[in-house]
């Protein structure tokens, strides 16, 4: 047991309440894609749009000064043809066809206004049943008094990733529909928060402070403080997190300024009910399990410290200091993992908050522990495709195939663990960073959106598990879940980590090799990347237009990459080309100049950290899964397929979009959106020791958890077919040392690695 209090409730027995829902929606029926495809049909196509130069000059995007590097504003950087194009696409049909009033009805129905007829969106985005009770103030609540559960009680979350969302849209697209609806949606809150602050109870003010914004009353808030358990409440300040975002991107990404003051007024009454509570009384709340989660508070208090002129802003930042969970922070940056039973999304969005306060504040501690959380996390608890926690929760560290369960891979935990890799990338550009965050946002981001037309949801899964068969929890779209919330931010904001810049405006990293064109307005450059990766290997960047002066452009070369190729106007590039790192070219740049990368794509396997048998399958950067509904593991053998680099290669077949056939088993990428069974682990499984097609009869022996085989293939890729035969030579002697190989074995081994016809590439 952690501190968190859970009350009695194990890792495997979470599924209670409001998390039970999402098993329901996922056993919900799918939306008709015939009838989804008609509804959407007359919102493909953009309306007008702003230019994005018009749209920068709108937004209000502040750094600090502490960061070396840089994201660039979703505005700068426009998507080309990839496989994202189609998530974006379909999800932009989704913004132009949504009702503002459906997003303001639960706003509007707390604060006793016409709800225009609308209906909530659904899902946890509901009025619940007990609406009009639960306009409660802090006076009026006494513990225990709501004994209609927590249905309703966390009504708000989904309507502030909308806000969020459909301002990341228009910032990407400059489509002003979507400017009238981040316009229009800001505009209800600010009449649904003079409602709010009009309401009396016993001749005075209903609640504590005229900035309070919600869509339930101040209750729920107070009822923490008074340690109240999920179930009685839900999870206030989660909520409250999502409202406060959606208003600073509305601000930043939009140029709304009345979302920026009702932010304020909000900064102010948290300021003013977490100022007066106790150390101990925080303590408790914070590390208490659902309750006491409150998603980024603490990230959106010092970004609203940033933005704002208001000349009692240092609240906000005083209150970002009050979300501190010390007890994490500090077994984080002493490098002391706790996290084992941990809730994963609770914590999660806590630590982009503390990298924020440590830019402010210079105070590293809180760096450190989200360094070091960071690492307790990835790879020790990160599934192929970059999900992690099984029913939300952690397991021990460095388990992987042990945690393998029912349901893991909470599309939320992904969402933010995402901020959390780039974020730490700004203060120091550890290429682990983005290697991360390219896996996870091709296979569990991109994955986790239905390849399919809604116009009533964001078709995003909610948990994308990893077990034998398993099915995507797509269910009803995840409409009003927390998944389907952060959903409807994640396919409008794709382009945010391909570029980044440093504060000098002298460097450029290129991070993920996705068809795009950046628009660096400070130093002039233009720069269009075409690119079908990764379902081919090369990435040509072209200078549109020239930067200004001399730039350094840095080229990752991802860790899981062997033989890059990087040539400048069709010459090889002078470079140290290293995987794990980035390659740095540095010159004046002239109008037409290219860049052209090649990362050659191969078919590799990669092991689970506490079970090298449990396997998963990769193409480059690429998670494939067996198209299977089998409950059992399947049984695969490889090594007979392996060429000299360790690649599966012999017996392979590759069709469009990256679908393979290995034997007579089909694999897909992760990130197609299909909604079939499928497999991301299987069990590796080598009876007999075998190199490309010669079998040398003899059993494949087995020591400290691996096969004479795996250590074998543990020294690939070989330099050549003499160190290939090396190796053989070296591991089947320490065999026959230990007991475990006979000579004559080990004399048919060598004699079969020796008439295999393996080279590079076959």
């Amino acid at each position: 047991m952690t501190e968190e209090t859970m009350s009695g409730l194990s890792r495997r027995r979470v599924l209670g309440g409001g998390l039970a829902l999402a098993g329901a929606v996922a056993a919900a029926s799918v939306l008709d894609p015939r009838g989804a495809q008609a509804a959407g049909a007359a919102f493909r196509v953009a309306g007008p749009t702003n230019s994005a130069l018009a749209v920068r000059a709108s937004q209000t995007v502040v750094y600090p000064e502490a960061w070396s590097v840089q994201p660039f504003p979703l505005s700068s950087v426009k998507l080309g043809q990839s496989v994202f194009t189609r998530a974006l696409e379909q999800h932009l049909v989704l913004y132009r066809a949504y009702s503002v009033d459906k997003i303001l009805a639960v706003f509007r129905r707390n604060a006793g206004l016409s709800t225009n007829g609308a209906t909530p969106p659904g899902g946890w985005e509901e009025y619940g049943p007990n609406p009009d009770l639960q306009r409660w103030g802090p006076r009026e609540y006494v513990r225990g008094q709501n004994t209609a559960g927590a249905g309703g009680c966390l009504r708000g979350h989904y309507g502030g990733h909308f806000l969020s969302g459909v301002s990341m849209a228009y910032a990407s697209t400059g489509e002003v529909a979507l400017l009238n609806k981040v316009n229009a949606i800001v505009d209800g809150l600010e009449e649904c928060r003079a409602a709010l602050a009009a309401q009396e109870y016993e001749g005075a003010p209903r609640y504590s402070h005229p900035g309070f914004l919600s869509a339930y009353g101040e209750w729920q808030f107070s009822a923490l403080e008074e340690f109240a358990p999920y179930g009685e409440i839900w999870a206030p300040y989660y909520t409250l997190h999502k409202i406060l975002a959606g208003l600073l991107d509305a601000h930043a990404l939009a140029g709304n300024t009345k979302a920026l003051a009702l932010a304020e007024g909000i900064g102010h009454w948290v300021y003013s009910r977490l100022s007066t509570c106790t150390s101990a009384q925080l303590a408790r709340m914070w590390g208490s399990y659902i309750a006491g989660e409150y998603g980024g508070m603490n990230e959106v208090l010092v970004e609203l410290y940033w933005r704002s002129s208001d000349t009692a802003k240092r609240e906000f930042l005083d209150a970002a200091h009050l979300f501190t969970l010390h007890t994490l922070v500090d077994a984080c940056a002493a490098g002391t993992d706790t996290l084992n039973g941990k809730h994963a999304n609770q914590h999660i969005p806590q630590f982009p908050g503390y990298i924020k306060l440590a830019a402010e504040t210079g105070d590293e501690h809180f760096l450190d522990a989200s360094k070091g959380f960071f690492d307790m996390v990835v790879p020790g608890r990160s599934y192929a495709h970059g999900g992690t926690g099984e029913g939300e929760l952690w397991g021990p560290p460095n388990t992987v195939a042990g945690d393998i369960g029912p349901r893991n891979a909470e599309s939320c935990a992904a969402y933010n663990m995402l901020k959390v890799a780039s974020q730490l990338f700004f203060n120091e550009q550890n290429p682990k960073y983005m290697d991360y965050f390219e896996r996870t946002v091709l296979n569990h981001i991109l994955g986790g959106r239905r390849n399919q037309e809604s116009t009533s949801g964001p078709e995003n899964l909610y948990m994308f598990p990893v077990q034998p068969g398993a099915r995507k929890e797509y269910g009803n779209g995840n409409i009003g879940t927390c998944c389907g919330g952060t959903g409807l931010e994640s396919h409008v904001k794709y382009q945010e980590g391909i570029y980044f810049r440093s504060a000098d405006q002298t460097e450029l990293y290129v991070n993920l090799y996705i068809a795009s064109t950046l628009d660096w307005e400070e130093t002039g450059l233009v720069l269009e990347q075409v690119s079908s990766y990764p379902e081919s290997d090369t990435s040509t960047l072209t200078v549109r237009t020239a930067p200004s002066g001399p730039l350094t452009v840095h080229l990752r070369v991802p860790s899981w990459s062997s033989g890059v190729e990087i040539e400048v106007n069709g010459a090889a590039a002078d470079v140290d080309i290293e995987p794990g790192t980035y390659a740095a070219v540095t010159r004046d740049w002239s109008t037409g100049d290219t860049i052209t990368v090649r990362i050659p794509l191969a078919v590799r396997v990669e092991s689970a950290i506490d079970r090298p048998d449990i396997q998963a399958l990769l193409y480059g950067p690429v998670v494939l899964t067996a198209t299977s509904s089998s409950t059992s593991y399947l049984k695969v053998s490889l090594a007979d397929r392996l060429n000299l680099s360790g690649n599966v290669s012999r017996g392979i077949a590759k069709t469009p979009a990256n679908v393979f056939t290995i034997g007579s088993q089909s694999y897909e990428p992760a990130y197609n959106g299909r909604d079939v069974g499928y497999h991301m682990y299987f069990q590796r499984t080598e009876p007999s020791v075998t190199f490309a097609g010669a079998d040398a009869g003899v059993a494949n022996p087995r020591r400290s958890g691996k096969t004479l085989l795996d250590e074998v293939w543990d020294h690939a890729p070989f330099a050549s077919r003499s160190a290939f035969l090396g190796v053989v030579g070296q591991v089947t002697a320490s065999y026959v040392a230990a007991g475990l190989l006979t000579a004559r074995n080990r004399q048919k081994i060598l004699l079969a690695a020796g008439r295999a016809p393996i080279d590079g590439s076959n």
